[in-house]
């Protein structure tokens, strides 16, 4: 799944818009601070586009920034 940052907290916990052409295009979907660390970022901004990847629960365990294949 790929969307946009809508909130970025200090805890590391935020919201994503997700913006993939399916049923889900417009959702918010949060994450919290465990699967921002997986990421190895240091921080998000508003806006940014980013891939969640989620466990077969639909929970969100890791926030990457997506690259060019």
């Amino acid at each position: 799944m790929q969307g946009t940052v809508s909130i970025f907290n200090e805890d590391a916990s935020g919201e994503v818009v997700l913006d993939s052409p399916s049923e889900s295009s417009g959702r918010r979907v949060e994450f919290d601070a465990a699967a921002f660390a997986v990421s190895g970022l240091r921080f998000l901004r508003v806006g940014q586009r980013v891939a969640l990847e989620t466990d077969e629960g639909g929970a969100v365990v890791a926030v990457r920034i997506p690259t060019m294949g």
